[in-house]
């Protein structure tokens, strides 16, 4: 894994990923909630062919702007950019547009882990 890799996702906007469906307002257009999950999505996936077996990437953090509303139908693309490694800690640029132009950017913090010692810690607050 190095600074500089890059991935894309897209998604098309539907009535199940607007704000009045997910509960963030109420009108029809696509949801920062929405945009949100398709940035982390972005992130996690651009590192994960890296990854070792048994470990994964959580997010820990977002500082993220949505600048433009989406109407239903429109196609919604996300790019990210690892920006720099710092341990196991991996910070991204994130851009996000529709077809007409920019919608969303900011920042993702993430941290490699070892899915199996965090799901045991995780589990581990029933039991207390």
């Amino acid at each position: 894994m190095t600074v500089g890799i890059k991935h894309t996702v897209t998604e098309t906007v539907t009535k199940d990923n607007t704000a009045d469906k997910v509960g963030s307002g109420l009108l029809p257009v696509y949801a920062t909630p929405s945009m949100i999950a398709l940035m982390e999505r972005c992130a996690s996936e651009c590192v994960a062919p890296y990854l070792e077996e048994g470990k994964a990437s959580v997010g820990t953090m977002l500082n993220i702007k949505h600048v433009a509303a989406s109407p239903i139908g429109i196609k919604i693309t996300c790019n990210a950019t690892l920006t720099e490694i710092d341990g196991r800690r991996l910070v991204f640029a994130l851009e996000a547009f529709d077809e007409k132009g920019l919608i969303g950017e900011g920042t993702h913090e993430r941290f490699v882990i070892d899915t199996e010692r965090f799901m045991a810690k995780c589990q581990s607050k029933l039991e207390k």
